[in-house]
């Protein structure tokens, strides 16, 4: 189904194609990773909207936004690979004659997918509750959401063969997802050169150690 194993080449990238429309077509039919996501991004941005004060800063609500994005990917992470476990095709996939990076490159892509949506109302949501939106928060999102789908695919994989896999999840990731938070709230309140160039870097460098991890983490799994 998914061609010579290679790291490279066309093949690899069919192989990426075929894998990613999966996880869309199964998002499509079942309905329950992104309404979540949408529901809880929403309900937790308008908690924050009515328990401030009045005359909260603008840099207290990015942070806030922040919190609300990070916490909605770790929601669309756990069910990342609940259709893998559930049907028990996480061995399939392993076994496949595919590169088993590939197998991460689809899913980041399909957690990216559903991330982008979710902040598709999330955004618009936090702009008119708060005090607007620039591009430097809309750039800083679309930087954040690649290291967080990169990084969270491979803690997602790492949790997914324990049995506590919903409290494995958040003790991988929250520490990783630290710079990113760090990195988002810099650019959007002002600094935005500088932490710009530091969650490219974030992307950069844990982009390429996720993937290059990745074959080893599910041969351990």
């Amino acid at each position: 189904m998914f061609g010579a194993r290679t790291r490279g080449g066309v093949t690899y990238f069919a192989d990426v194609g075929a894998l990613a429309r999966k996880d869309l077509l199964l998002e499509l039919r079942a309905k329950e990773t992104v309404p979540a996501m949408l529901l809880f991004v929403l309900s937790t941005l308008t908690i924050f909207h009515f328990a401030l004060p009045r005359g909260t800063g603008h840099v207290a609500a990015l942070g806030l936004l922040w919190v609300a994005l990070v916490f909605t990917a770790l929601l669309g992470l756990t069910r990342a690979f609940v259709p893998e476990r559930e049907q028990g095709l996480m061995d399939a996939l392993v076994l496949a004659p595919c590169d088993r990076s590939a197998i991460w490159l689809a899913k980041v892509l399909a957690v990216l997918a559903f991330l982008g949506l979710a902040e598709l109302v999330a955004l618009p949501a936090f702009a008119a509750f708060f005090s607007g939106l620039d591009g430097r928060t809309i750039g800083a999102v679309a930087l954040a959401d690649v290291g967080i789908a990169a990084v969270g695919t491979l803690t997602g994989a790492m949790a997914v063969a324990g049995r506590a896999r919903e409290l494995i999840l958040p003790l991988l990731f929250l520490p990783l997802a630290i710079p990113v938070v760090v990195g988002g709230v810099g650019a959007s309140a002002g600094a935005g050169g500088r932490y710009l160039a530091f969650l490219v870097l974030y992307d950069a460098v844990f982009g390429l150690l996720a993937w290059a991890a990745f074959e080893y983490v599910v041969s351990e799994t």
